[in-house]
């Protein structure tokens, strides 16, 4: 019989140390059948690349199936873009939306302009999944999008108070036709009009009587004629509404889209304003205009942003704003009332390789929550608010 040689010993000692320490490891590190406490402590925990694509990692909830669970404030997709007049394709928006709001999350969400991180305060912020919106019929998606608003705009919140007494839904649409199923719904909701603080390179105002034979009913709904049909129902409050960034050509010869827009009882800012008075100065109109306590729904198009920035929209117009010249904006604005917002045409086809529209469209939603969470832990008297230590106070307060 052979003996085993002192290298082979040697090297049989090290496999069998080498399972011994794989079989320890199993046992301390992987073992099956841990409590749910563990497994969430090992297993919860995403990547910006890792995990199912929803807004910032959030909790997905179906929430138009599930309404035994309560929120507060709901990311719901309006995958619809079968009322444009240009390019379609913002159906896809809410997808990229969220897949571009994959660097949020809970464990990096803190925002330093506010102090605060909306994703770990006492509100609860769904993922609501999406309005499955028929492709085929416009009037039955006008149906389909008004009876899903009405019926999560409807909902009571988990912390309900002064500031969220009905929940909350940021709308990724979607072309900017969803405004009106939206208004619909919110003016059963509270009872009345809604004020409308409209960024868009667009008026979205204009009378759907085009200079044709071949009009119907059902043309007259479609993205660029939403705020003209919501005026009519009288779902808008007149004498309160602003529409900002516009930089459109206009149609005919004369003023008449204005004149009607001014029926209509909008303030218009247009886009080169920036430039004339500022950030500041813009904020200040529009909550002079506005005002603190009135109800308003907030709709943000994303070719408010110049297309050198955001290429990914369906109508671009040259000549708007940057990011930065919006984000300041809407931090300017916490104290309005929204009751509701929506971010709309982004249109992931046209986009750059960066996919930059979606980045920005995830970073206004970003700054839409934090608005919101912001105003009502002032309401209820929270702290959760953290000042920035040793922070610089500009002289300047513009761009």
């Amino acid at each position: 019989m052979l003996l085993p040689s002192r290298s082979q010993l040697l090297l049989y000692l090290l496999i069998i140390n080498l399972l011994c320490i794989s079989q320890a490891l199993d046992q301390e590190y992987f073992p099956a059948g841990s409590n749910k406490a563990e497994l969430l402590k090992r297993w919860q925990f995403d990547w910006s690349f890792s995990g199912i694509s929803t807004f910032a990692h959030l909790k997905h909830v179906k929430c138009l199936t599930e309404p035994e669970i309560p929120f507060d404030i709901g990311i719901i997709g309006v995958p619809f873009d079968t009322a444009v007049s240009y390019r379609p394709g913002a159906r896809f928006g809410p997808r990229a939306i969220r897949a571009a709001s994959a660097r949020q999350s809970t464990l990096r969400g803190f925002n330093h302009r506010r102090g605060l991180n909306p994703y770990m305060s006492n509100f609860s912020i769904l993922d609501c999944g999406d309005i499955p919106i028929t492709a085929y019929d416009n009037a039955l998606a006008l149906k389909q999008m008004s009876s899903a608003f009405l019926e999560l705009g409807s909902r009571k919140p988990l912390l309900q108070h002064s500031s969220f007494t009905k929940t909350k839904l940021l709308a990724l649409g979607g072309d900017h036709s969803i405004v009106l199923p939206a208004l619909r719904a919110l003016n059963k909701i509270y009872g009345q009009p809604i004020a409308v603080l409209h960024f868009d390179a667009h008026l979205d105002t204009w009378d759907p009587d085009f200079p044709t034979v071949w009009s119907s009913e059902q043309t007259h709904f479609n993205h660029g004629s939403a705020f003209w049909l919501a005026s009519k129902e009288g779902l808008i409050l007149n004498g309160s509404s602003v529409h900002a960034g516009l930089r459109t050509r206009l149609t005919g010869v004369d003023w008449a889209d204005y004149e009607d827009d001014d029926r209509q009882g909008f303030l218009r800012l247009p886009s080169d304003s920036i430039d004339e008075v500022g950030t500041r100065e813009l904020i200040d109109r529009i909550m002079q205009r506005i005002g603190e306590n009135t109800p308003v729904y907030l709709s943000i198009d994303i070719d408010v942003i110049d297309p050198s920035l955001a290429p990914g929209t369906g109508t671009p117009e040259a000549g708007g704003w940057t990011s930065r010249e919006m984000i300041r904006i809407l931090r300017g604005l916490e104290s309005l009332n929204v009751v509701g917002a929506d971010i709309v045409e982004v249109a992931p086809a046209y986009d750059g390789t960066g996919e930059q529209t979606s980045l920005i469209a995830s970073q206004f939603a970003f700054e839409i929550i934090t608005n919101w969470v912001g105003k009502g832990l002032q309401v209820i008297g929270d702290t959760q608010a953290r000042p920035e230590p040793n922070m610089v106070k500009w002289g300047r307060d513009e761009l």
